[in-house]
Order: C-alpha cells, then sequence, then structure tokens
C-alpha cells in the first residue's frame, strides 16, 4: 500500500518502471503502486491505458510529456501538498531515462517533497548485462542526433571515453548510425545490438561496424525494431598516442601524398615512419 509517514501529511511522486515488451516484467510492487496512488502522470495517456486494462487497473490519468512537463511540475506539486500520491510512468521502462519526467522529478525535489522510485524494466541495463562486452563502467548517451556530421562529432568525442559507451537508436537511424561508426573508428570498435529487448524478436548482433553492416545488408529484418547500441573500444582505439598520430595524418593527407604525410608525421610524433605509412594507407581505404 501507498503510505505516507505521520509526520507529513503531503503525498508523493512514485517513479514506476513499466514493461518494455514483456509484460510478465511487470513487478508486483509497481502493479501494487499503480492501484493504490490518486493519479498517474504518464507519457501518453493512451498507451498507458492499455497495459492498466490488461491489469485490470482503475486510476485518473493525466498526460507529462516532453512538451508540458515543466508546466505540469507545479500541477504535480499541488497534488502532494493536498496529500495526494502520483505515479509517473512512461511508455515503457523506466521514466527519465531518455523519457519524460526529470523537470518534475528536479522541480519537486526543490521543494521538499519525496520522490520514491519503483525498480523495474530498463532496456539500458538489461542489453548492457546480456552484450558480453566489459559493464564496470559503462557511459550512456541516451538518443544520438539525426544528422551525420552531428553524430559523427559526438561519436569522435568518445576516443577517450573509458568503458563501453551505449546509445539509443531507432530503425530508420541505426544503419546510418553504425555507418557513421565506422567512418570515426574504422574497425577499432567492438559493436553489440541488442534490437526488440525483452520482445518476440529480441536479437543480439555483435561485430565490427563492418561486421553488422554486412548482416543488415544481408537481412533487413535485423533493421527492424529499437535498437541499443553499444561500442567497446580496442586498446588501439582508445590509445592517446594512435589517435594523436590519426589526427595528424588527417591533416596532412589533405595537402601531401601519402609518402610525404608519414614522414611528416614521423618527425612530429616521434613514431616509425613505416608505421605511420601503413597507417595513412588504411585510412585512405588502399
Amino acid at each position: 500500500m501507498v503510505a505516507h509517514s505521520s509526520d507529513d501529511v503531503r503525498g508523493s511522486l512514485y517513479i514506476v518502471a513499466t514493461p518494455i515488451g514483456n509484460l510478465d516484467d511487470f513487478s508486483k510492487r509497481a502493479e501494487q503502486t499503480l492501484r493504490d496512488v490518486d493519479y498517474i502522470a504518464a507519457e501518453d495517456t493512451r498507451h498507458t491505458r492499455r497495459l492498466l486494462n490488461h491489469f485490470a487497473i482503475e486510476a485518473k490519468l493525466f498526460s507529462i510529456h516532453d512538451h508540458n512537463e515543466k508546466d505540469k511540475a507545479d500541477y504535480v506539486a499541488s497534488l502532494l501538498e493536498e496529500g495526494k500520491s502520483v505515479a509517473l510512468v512512461s511508455d515503457a521502462g523506466t521514466p527519465l531515462i531518455s523519457d519524460p519526467g526529470y523537470h518534475v522529478v528536479h522541480a519537486l525535489r526543490d521543494k521538499g517533497h519525496k520522490v520514491v522510485p519503483i525498480p523495474g524494466a530498463c532496456a539500458l541495463v538489461s542489453a548492457l548485462c546480456a552484450s558480453g562486452l566489459p559493464t564496470d563502467q559503462f557511459f550512456f548517451a541516451g538518443f544520438v542526433p539525426a544528422k551525420s556530421k552531428a553524430r559523427c562529432d559526438l561519436f569522435e568525442s568518445w576516443k577517450k571515453q573509458s568503458g563501453t559507451v551505449v546509445f539509443y537508436e531507432s530503425t530508420h537511424r541505426v544503419y546510418d548510425s553504425v555507418v557513421d561508426v565506422q567512418k570515426v573508428y574504422g574497425d577499432d570498435a567492438q559493436l553489440v545490438l541488442a534490437r526488440e529487448v525483452t520482445k518476440t524478436f529480441e536479437t543480439f548482433l555483435s561485430g565490427t561496424a563492418t561486421e553488422i553492416l554486412a548482416m543488415f545488408d544481408e537481412d533487413a529484418n535485423q533493421l527492424r525494431g529499437e535498437f541499443v547500441v553499444m561500442l567497446s573500444f580496442t586498446e588501439e582505439s582508445g590509445d592517446e598516442v594512435v589517435l594523436e598520430a590519426k589526427r595528424i595524418l588527417t591533416i596532412l593527407l589533405e595537402d601531401l601524398p601519402v609518402k610525404q604525410a608519414a614522414a611528416m608525421a614521423a618527425k612530429l610524433t616521434g613514431q616509425k615512419k613505416n608505421y605511420l605509412y601503413k597507417m595513412a594507407l588504411e585510412m585512405q581505404g588502399a
């Protein structure tokens, strides 16, 4: 049951995780919380209504989404001041993880209201723990930009990032995103793409960017669904010396032949000319 402490008649906001695919992942605590609260704030009330109907939960619904959550924060605060309890849910998974809710939670905590997490499904965590990639450190980037230039700039900024990098991608952009990973990292990054996590066609694709693109080309069905994309960088791709050599070669190759660019880069970096010559050829796809 939802309960309030005796010294505080104000209600609480419950951040309730809902299933991302498999309805059996809906926890008993989450279900009971949605039964007990006075109101449910949903990203899409129509979507949430289907979930509530499945579990025969009756509730007063109102919407909180990207375009209104700043305005709704005061409304939720007023409900809590009246002693009402409110649950916040997104369309699927854990609210605020690339979903609306941050402004509401931030505002309510600033006002001293109690915010209670009700944990459950999260595509990020579910995909990462089954990926086979390092999990001791990871960086979550949410959804990456839609434009290739902005994506590549972001991917470039990850070259010194420790641990596994994770981001979400849609069916319409995942191919182009992997192409941009290849542009920035070549095949120096190990990728795992988790598709349709917890759903009927859940699939994990593993390999280099080149290998993943080949999988897409061979079977267009692998492009369907929502994706969690995970990158783990090899020693070479994370080595600052190698990265600096590649940066210098990229600049020199704009104006110089490969042999001269390698010779100049050797003087600037102190690395062997033959090694840099081979690197320059690989960078040019020779």
